[in-house]
């Protein structure tokens, strides 16, 4: 029941045309029983309080296909208007692991922003590698990217 209840909050938001929840390319990363991108935690927060915030039900969005949580209506409505911007990159996959050829999930709690982008790890060491030497790794898992992608579920 719960859902069917989450499914017509999303169509209350985007309406029914599947077109336009596609509004980037990427797969995201989402909660497949909750319809939550990164756990429902607020991506805007990574970059306007530089802490992992969790979101609330009240401040949704949908992008994407998926369910986004805010901590308040102003990042949501600065992720909506730039979602590209405050999204994770790879879709919240692991940068190091994209480097290496496969997808793993980011844990929202080990994070890093750089270059004006988000990065979730899936590890706290894969994390503290990637900050030391991102050029490194972006190099590898930007090249690597779309034959990932071809590998997830769709």
């Amino acid at each position: 029941m719960a859902l069917f209840a989450l499914l017509a909050a999303v169509f209350a938001l985007i309406g029914p045309n599947p077109a336009a929840w596609a509004a980037t390319t990427e797969r995201i990363v989402v909660n497949r029983y909750s319809g939550l991108a990164i756990e429902g935690f607020d991506p805007v927060a990574y970059f306007t309080d530089a802490k992992a915030v969790r979101g609330v039900p009240d401040f949704e969005a949908a992008d994407s296909g998926a369910v986004w949580r805010f901590q308040n209506a102003s990042n949501r409505d600065a992720f909506a208007a730039n979602p590209e911007i405050y999204g994770p990159q790879f879709g919240g996959y692991d940068p190091i692991d994209v480097a290496r050829g496969i997808a793993f999930a980011g844990n929202p709690n080990f994070f890093v922003v750089t270059g004006q982008r988000l990065y979730l790890f899936a590890r706290e060491e894969s994390r503290d590698r990637f900050a030391a030497d991102p050029a490194r790794y972006l190099k590898d898992a930007l090249e690597r990217w779309p034959a990932v992608q071809k590998t997830l579920a769709r």
